[in-house]
């Protein structure tokens, strides 16, 4: 059962002033921007440490977690005095995964490519300039990578995300590369946009981007885009695996059954209702 959550007394005039100085979006923004401040502790948290966080007032931040707590975004838990996500988030959730996203119509073809390989396979899609993990097929537990589902990641230095990059449309090319931070995760990474597309050019011409240890010390990956029939980006596969097993020269083996599940799920893509 959802916790009802007191409000304590605090200055209405400081509260005034503050919403006021914080965003353009109303009330809705600044609930959603306690939302994702409670989601990003990925544990339950108490309101002592919100606090510490937060840019609105004691009774603000009071107010917004009851409200969310109420309609069952957020679970207050009396007990311990923490709050998580809640039931009807996670209900919403699930239901914009199904609709939204590519691992639903992909998985098979993911899965599939993960037998043949005998290797990890990544699918991402783009999200706000960066990469957004869907999914990840693993055949045995040899190694791990970074990448988890719904992990967000850098496209300028993986091998997904070079992908997706290599076949965007000129202007949104151009507004995704400003959005990259270039910060050196290993001695491979890119450190300018123009380094970058100096790659992309290859990456055309080859059909497929390589991962060359540029995110992790490591590991290496071979990644084909997936493109709808209309030639527009809807994601990325990749085939993932560590230096210790692989090279870049022995990836190649794996890019006609990389480029084979890219276009059977860029086919099944199109007839799919994705965001733009």
């Amino acid at each position: 059962m959802l916790s009802m959550v007191s409000w304590p007394i605090g200055s209405r005039d400081q509260e005034d002033k503050m919403n006021k100085q914080v965003g353009g979006d109303g009330t809705v923004g600044k609930a959603l921007e306690v939302l994702d401040m409670v989601a990003s502790f990925e544990k339950p948290v108490r309101f002592s440490d919100l606090l510490e966080q937060s840019a609105y007032p004691k009774a603000t931040l009071y107010r917004f977690l009851q409200v969310l707590a109420n309609q069952g975004m957020l679970y207050h838990d009396p007990d311990h005095g923490t709050y998580s996500l809640g039931m009807r988030l996670m209900r919403l959730a699930h239901s914009a995964w199904n609709n939204a996203s590519l691992a639903v119509i992909a998985k098979d073809h993911a899965n599939e490519l993960a037998r043949e390989s005998g290797e990890t396979v990544h699918l991402a899609q783009i999200d706000d300039g960066h990469v957004l993990f869907v999914d990840k097929m693993k055949t045995s537990d040899r190694i791990e990578t970074l990448a988890k589902v719904g992990m967000v990641a850098p496209a300028y230095c993986t091998g997904v995300g070079k992908a997706m990059l290599a076949f965007m449309a000129p202007k949104r090319l151009e507004i995704v590369l400003q959005q990259q931070s270039y910060f050196q995760y290993t001695q491979n990474s890119h450190r300018s946009a123009n380094s970058v597309l100096e790659e992309l050019q290859q990456i055309r011409a080859e059909g497929v981007a390589f991962d060359r240890e540029e995110h992790e010390d490591g590991i290496i990956s071979i990644a084909a885009p997936i493109l709808a029939t209309t030639g527009r980006v809807v994601g990325a596969i990749s085939v993932a695996t560590s230096t210790t097993r692989h090279s870049l020269t022995s990836l190649e083996q794996f890019k006609p059954a990389l480029l084979r599940a890219a276009r059977k799920i860029g086919e099944d893509a199109t007839s799919w209702q994705f965001p733009a």
